[in-house]
């Protein structure tokens, strides 16, 4: 009885660490605030003046609203042109372009 006792705590041990791992995430990515990249209506919360929280930008591309993004993309995103043709860029930092009147 003593090694089926063993063999089954030893099992349980082992269910329970691998349980454990698989539910720890490996490393947490981390992520950045990143302006002007957001689709109207899909910014993350308090973009600036004229939105109040997630989801209320009114235009694409609004300067001052930001997304998360993985940390070191937000400047290499690509972000299609400006109706005027002017090219657009993403920002670490609030923008003055594309803001609502």
């Amino acid at each position: 009885m003593t090694a089926m006792t063993s063999r089954l705590a030893f099992g349980a041990s082992l269910a329970c660490a691998l349980g454990a791992m698989a539910a720890t995430p490996v490393q947490a990515q981390e992520m950045e605030k990143c302006y002007g990249v957001a689709t109207a209506g899909q910014n993350d919360c308090a973009a600036g003046p004229g939105t109040t929280c997630a989801g209320t930008s009114s235009v694409d591309y609004q300067g001052n609203a930001w997304t998360l993004v993985p940390a070191g993309t937000c400047l290499s995103m690509e972000l299609p042109a400006a109706p005027d043709g002017s090219a657009r860029a993403a920002s670490l930092e609030p923008l003055t372009r594309d803001i609502p009147a």
